[in-house]
């Protein structure tokens, strides 16, 4: 059987790829830290408790059991901190270490979650092929240095490695203080939802696409950098007036409440022939259904 490791297995993306890879016949060693709610024991899915920020616990697990594949979402992603913390740099050192001990103890096929933070936003639709790499924070510019070296490792251990580039996403378990959460929670609780004046457009993806999209990754042979997104920015005002008309409070919805940066792009989105012409993906959720379904999950989350 197919044996992989799952790194941010609690996280957003990470567990929502877990019934598609029991679905494709993996054995899942699913990694948390420090704990996991909401998640429960199944055939074939084993839960391990570890810090990769520890040299020494990582190791010892990746010698313990010895993955075949290797899926990679764990970083530092608090809202608001994220984009100019210097925990990304230890990240970029614990998932060095990662690939490098999963490499020696057998490990064939690696796959890694990377961002649109990487390119440089003046170019509004991104290519991999002919965008500029370019962050201009210090999340994207870690990102960034972890892709080339991977890249380079992986072509000197002879590692099959992909990097999928997510873009925006939404949906269950988001954290609260995101964009679609906060003004679902805002409006289900009646309460004024301020934002900016919501023009950016934006390439939004609900998460159980992305999730199938990187375990698609991981059953092909693509190697190198994938965009995942929907290809169809959209923009913020047109979500944000789409929360407010399915649960019936437009009034509550405060347009230019919150300042934009000036060096926000007006447009940004992915290009995605990549995926859907090398791989044959394509999102299986519009936008209205994807949103939907994440204020239903949220009104029941909200009564526990």
């Amino acid at each position: 059987m197919k044996k992989v490791l799952l790194t941010g297995a609690s996280g957003f993306i990470g567990r929502q790829t877990i019934p598609f890879l029991l679905k494709n016949g993996y054995e899942v060693h699913a990694v948390f830290y420090p704990e996991k709610t909401g998640l429960d024991d199944e055939h074939n899915l084993f839960w391990h408790r570890c810090n990769l920020l520890n040299p020494d616990e990582q190791k010892e697990l990746l010698l313990k059991i010895k993955p075949d594949n290797l899926m990679h979402f764990s970083w530092y992603t608090t809202p608001d901190k994220y984009w100019n913390s210097f925990e990304n740099l230890r990240w970029v050192g614990a998932s060095l270490e990662l690939v490098i001990n999963f490499v020696e103890n057998g490990g064939r096929r690696a796959i890694f979650a990377g961002s649109c933070a990487e390119y440089d936003w003046n170019y509004e639709y991104c290519s991999e092929e002919s965008t500029p790499l370019n962050p201009a924070t210090v999340y994207g510019t870690c990102k960034k240095s972890l892709y080339e070296l991977l890249k380079s490792y992986a072509k000197q251990s002879g590692l099959s490695f992909a990097w999928g580039r997510v873009f925006f996403l939404y949906g269950p378990y988001e954290h609260p203080a995101r964009l679609v959460s906060s003004a679902i929670i805002s409006l289900l609780k009646n309460k004024p939802f301020a934002c900016s004046h919501c023009n950016q457009l934006r390439d939004f993806l609900f998460v159980q696409d992305v999730a199938e999209a990187f375990v698609s990754l991981l059953e092909s042979k693509l190697e190198g950098a994938v965009n995942i997104g929907s290809g169809k920015p959209v923009a913020l005002k047109a979500i944000v007036d789409s929360l407010a008309k399915q649960l019936g409070r437009p009034e509550l919805i405060e347009f230019g409440k919150v300042t934009v940066s000036t060096n926000e792009p007006v447009l940004l989105a992915a290009d995605i022939k990549r995926i859907t012409k090398e791989l044959g993906w394509k999102p299986k959720y519009g936008l209205q259904k994807g949103l939907l379904l994440t204020i239903d999950w949220w009104r029941d989350n909200l009564k526990r």
